[in-house]
């Protein structure tokens, strides 16, 4: 279990500095009213969102580990609180403010996933039916075609659906992870779970991408996080067998709902216009607009930008 634990909060790292960079990414971005090979060639080029892609993959590397020896309910509860790092990585390299509210979402993080980690027991199977399996794949395919057909309309409804969608892609790459058949190389190709598994993350990503670009980051995580969270717990507890310790099942649960909660007090972090500095209108004649990194009462300097 410490193996698994260590793996999933390195990872948390990686996602928390990843998602500052990918939003950076998908904002430079031309704005796309449809899914375009243009605009993954404009992602491609850059590189904030490149490197924050590059630490998605570290960190997905590192969860595979967390995945299969530790309860889903536990891993999607320490991944998804990677908005806790974002937050201290913002107010550190960035000169954001911590608001009161800031500081309990941390500190609600870190009790929940204390108490989480205490009432966790040991992860259920690690393989299922075939028709698991194949609905795995289902569920890729058809969250695909929903983003295909949201990415044409705009606003923040259609950013909240987009991140619901990206969250569920997100959620069966994980689910994936913990029953996908890795007994030989053969096995692996021909399991539909693992053509889940593609689909579901690179969907993922292209809905999280276009989610970016019609509504307030804060929206999309929120969305993102009901659905990459809940979902795979759930089905992790009834259809795979996770369970709480003996008698502590009050505390996962306990932890579970207090490190979600203090995720959703921590998305405004996610915003980008903020932490750019971009001023909203014209500034006064004789004076030189602020520039991305200046901070009042600071003298300009080098700053990591989402």
């Amino acid at each position: 279990m410490l193996l698994g634990l260590t793996t999933a909060l390195v990872a948390t790292v990686c996602f928390g500095f990843g998602s500052v960079f990918q939003a950076g990414g998908a904002r430079e971005a031309p704005h796309a009213d449809r899914v375009r090979v243009g605009l993954l060639a404009a992602l491609l080029r850059s590189w904030r969102f490149l490197l924050g892609t590059g630490l998605d993959i570290a960190g997905f590397a590192l969860s595979i580990v967390a995945l299969r020896t530790l309860p889903l309910f536990l891993v999607q509860a320490v991944t998804n609180a990677s908005l806790a790092v974002t937050a201290l990585a913002a107010a550190r390299l960035l000169g954001a403010r911590l608001h009161r509210a800031d500081l309990l979402g941390i500190a609600a993080v870190v009790v929940g996933l204390t108490l989480l980690a205490l009432g966790s027991g040991h992860a259920g199977r690690d393989h299922a039916s075939a028709a698991f399996h194949w609905a795995l794949l289902a569920t890729s395919g058809l969250m695909l075609l929903l983003t295909f057909a949201l990415a044409r309309r705009s606003g923040n409804a259609a950013a909240v659906g987009l991140g619901l969608l990206a969250g569920v892609g997100f959620g069966v790459t994980s689910l994936a992870v913990r029953v996908l058949d890795v007994s030989g190389p053969l096995d692996v190709f021909t399991d539909p779970a693992a053509y889940g598994l593609a689909l579901g993350g690179l969907g993922g990503y292209l809905a999280y991408a276009l989610a970016l670009q019609r509504g307030t980051v804060t929206a999309v995580t929120a969305a993102g996080t009901v659905s990459e969270t809940f979902g795979p717990a759930l089905v992790g507890v009834v259809v795979l067998g996770d369970t709480a310790r003996p008698g502590y099942a009050w505390c996962a649960l306990t932890g579970f709902v207090v490190a979600v909660g203090g995720t959703f007090v921590l998305s405004r972090f996610g915003e980008v216009e903020s932490e750019l500095g971009l001023p909203s209108e014209p500034p006064p004649s004789g004076q030189e607009a602020a520039r991305p990194g200046d901070h009042p009462g600071r003298p300009n300097g080098s700053a990591m930008q989402r």
